[in-house]
């Protein structure tokens, strides 16, 4: 018989993904879902300005000018990823680390070690090769990493993308040339809850969030990014225990997750991406 554990563990997951995954401070859940695999994000668009007819002499009936028109249009995006995960859990095993290899425990062991690393590297290919500016001829050192770093802020400021919220992330390698940079001061003294979400520091306003070599793409700089550029979601689909099933003393477990990251058009120069070329 399998027990069905994924409405009881989908807030866990959530939890897990806000707190752990590094992700969530570049992303938004700006979207709602349409069905199974599809989500819906708003795209609302803008008019341009006029020059105020004072005489009504133009030939709008209006002074204010031609009417424009405001439309909210949405763009569907269905998901692409569609992974699984299963192992069995042996009666003995569970018995003897007293209870250390439930359901709820290993769900979390599986999140962490292999799910959240996953949806992380995916999320940050998919932001690196959807930027709006992508640098490749530069190649990073302790001397010029302030000025590269510089000028993606420049790009953001002039492309005016809200300073608030700007994250700039880094390898633990490229960190390290911050560290030794005299141009750089790092401002260190940063909340609890930044702490939690994985901030190390601040630069220029920015969060600093120093991410593993090998959840980023091969050559990776550092990007700065805006959270609105990007939506990233995240779904248990299943996650099922089969008790005693033939051939298993014990439990045996059935996940499903189903995700996927999309940048979107009319915001992608949110994101600056610096590949460090290689010397």
């Amino acid at each position: 018989m399998a027990i069905n554990l994924t409405e009881k563990f989908t807030e866990h997951v959530d939890e897990m993904f806000t707190t752990e995954s590094k992700k969530a401070l570049v992303t938004n859940r700006d979207y709602n879902w349409t069905g199974a695999h599809t989500i819906k994000v708003h795209k609302v668009n803008t008019v341009g300005m006029n020059d105020y007819d004072r005489l009504g002499t133009g030939e709008n009936s209006s002074r204010y000018g031609a009417l424009g028109s405001v439309e909210n249009t949405l763009e569907e995006f269905t998901l692409r990823k569609d992974r699984s995960f299963t192992f069995a859990i042996d009666k003995l095993d569970k018995d003897e680390t007293g209870g250390v290899l439930s359901g709820a425990s290993a769900l979390a062991r599986q999140q962490r070690e292999i799910i959240i690393p996953e949806v992380d590297a995916y999320t940050y290919d998919v932001m690196c090769t959807g930027a709006g500016t992508k640098v490749t001829d530069v190649t990073l050192s302790n001397e010029n990493i302030y000025d590269e770093i510089i000028k993606g802020t420049e790009a953001l400021d002039d492309a005016e993308v809200p300073d608030v919220g700007r994250v700039l992330t880094v390898t633990p390698g490229v960190y390290r040339m911050m560290k030794k940079c005299p141009d750089i001061a790092l401002d260190c003294d940063i909340s609890a809850e930044q702490k939690l979400s994985g901030v190390i520091a601040l630069l220029d306003g920015m969060e600093v969030v120093k991410i593993p070599k090998n959840r980023m793409p091969e050559n990776f700089g550092f990007m700065i990014a805006h959270p609105v550029a990007t939506v990233a979601p995240t779904k248990l689909e299943e996650y099922k225990v089969h008790q005693d099933p033939p051939g298993i003393s014990g439990e045996l477990i059935e996940g499903r997750i189903v995700y996927d990251a999309f940048v979107l058009d009319n915001k992608k120069k949110a994101i600056y991406y610096m590949e460090n070329k290689a010397s």
